[in-house]
């Protein structure tokens, strides 16, 4: 969505934020092709029933994609080339996480390449990676690590340090078209409220204006052609901050209304960002205008979707993984199903249900035609069933993208 990314990696966010997180959660559905729930003696919830649309499942299929030559934990990032999808990670399950890799993945071959051995510092266990891609390069932000790759020479190159207080990454970072710019982010009791851009041109990073809000570890943010919008989130003591927008053309901030419900996962659509997966119950869903600075609720989701990865079609809202139970929750569910949000009717669908396990923190593209996911993780919930880390994919093409 992308954008992702935040200030301790995913598999920590989440280790903490089960020791805090006390929400009931609906029940996992699964659907047939016809959109009928189906499984092991579930039914529909009542509060799933009624949020759920007229509409029949999204037309489509899915793919798997053939096995990829690296492996990760959870956390890996990836940017779509226009013919390849590149892909970072780590290698290593436990500290020091020392060996870093990288992988382009080519949908019409349906094949993987090796890419050039990352140069860059070894992975850190505190921190996140954040990956743009500028039509030329993909560029690599993280604890220590700043880092260009080219894939045409298969080169990397060592970005210069950027211009921060106290820290060396961003909670959240996108291309503007010229510039890779980052803001906020921060680890183990900090959050930090200022930001830099990166001109890959002129390999210079400039300081950003201060921002009229308090800083965020993991802030929920989009870029909208124009403006960097900050949804308002919450600090490191879990207090609530207000949200921004940034114009990298003018180097200014602008305050903007709040967020009615703390949101999850945010698009922009063209017109509007749209915020799925907020509130109490992870199912809230509003849209923001820019132009007017103003909230709408628009369709809840079917059921909470927290840690899922989410992509723009050009129509359509894709979701997939993530988890529909309470990161509380005694078991972790995980369905392999996706939901699509239709911003025209209003109205979520169903995706079919993908030939892979369901998992936290996958990382996923859409290359024009489909949408591709890749790795992620499911933690150790119930306590000891040890926590599985995945490196398969798999990409689905919509009927009608």
């Amino acid at each position: 969505m992308g954008a992702v990314s935040r200030g301790r990696s995913a598999a920590r966010r989440l280790r903490f934020a089960l020791a805090f997180v006390l929400v009931a959660a609906p029940a996992a559905v699964a659907w047939s092709a016809a959109g009928q729930a189906v499984g092991s003696g579930q039914t529909v919830g009542s509060a799933f029933a009624r949020a759920r649309t007229a509409t029949a499942p999204v037309a489509g299929a899915w793919r798997r994609l053939s096995p990829a030559p690296i492996a990760t934990v959870g956390g890996a990032v990836s940017v779509w080339t226009g013919r390849q999808m590149l892909v970072f990670g780590r290698a290593q399950p436990n500290p020091p996480w020392s060996v870093d890799v990288a992988a382009g993945y080519n949908p019409t071959t349906d094949t993987w390449r090796r890419l050039a051995p990352f140069p860059g510092p070894t992975g850190n266990y505190e921190g996140h990676y954040s990956a743009v891609w500028t039509g030329k390069e993909m560029l690599i932000w993280g604890p220590g690590d700043r880092e260009a790759f080219n894939p045409s020479t298969n080169h990397w190159r060592r970005l210069p340090s950027p211009p921060l207080s106290g820290h060396d990454a961003a909670g959240v970072v996108v291309w503007t078209g010229r510039e890779m710019v980052g803001w906020g982010g921060g680890c183990c009791g900090d959050a930090f409220s200022d930001g830099a851009a990166y001109n890959p041109t002129a390999n210079t990073w400039r300081k950003l204006s201060p921002a009229p809000v308090g800083g965020q570890q993991s802030p929920t943010a989009t870029w909208t052609g124009r403006e960097l919008i900050v949804l308002n989130g919450r600090n490191a003591e879990g207090k609530a901050v207000g949200g921004a927008a940034y114009n990298p053309t003018t180097n200014r901030w602008r305050r903007i209304a709040p967020l009615p419900e703390t949101g999850g996962a945010a698009v922009w659509d063209g017109h509007e960002i749209l915020v799925v997966g907020g509130g109490a119950h992870g199912r809230s869903a509003h849209a923001y205008a820019p132009a007017t600075n103003r909230w709408r609720r628009i369709a809840s989701m079917p059921s909470r979707r927290e840690g899922a990865a989410a992509v723009w079609t050009g129509k359509r809202l894709l979701i997939w993984g993530g988890t529909t139970s309470s990161l509380a929750a005694v078991k972790l569910v995980t369905p392999n199903q996706g939901l699509a949000y239709d911003p025209r009717g209003n109205r979520w669908s169903a995706l079919p249900g993908a030939p892979l396990p369901g998992r936290l923190d996958p990382t996923a593209v859409w290359t024009g035609h489909a949408m591709i996911v890749w790795g992620g993780y499911r933690p150790a919930i119930p306590a000891g069933a040890g926590e599985r880390v995945f490196a398969d994919g798999a990409a689905f093409r919509p009927a009608t993208p």
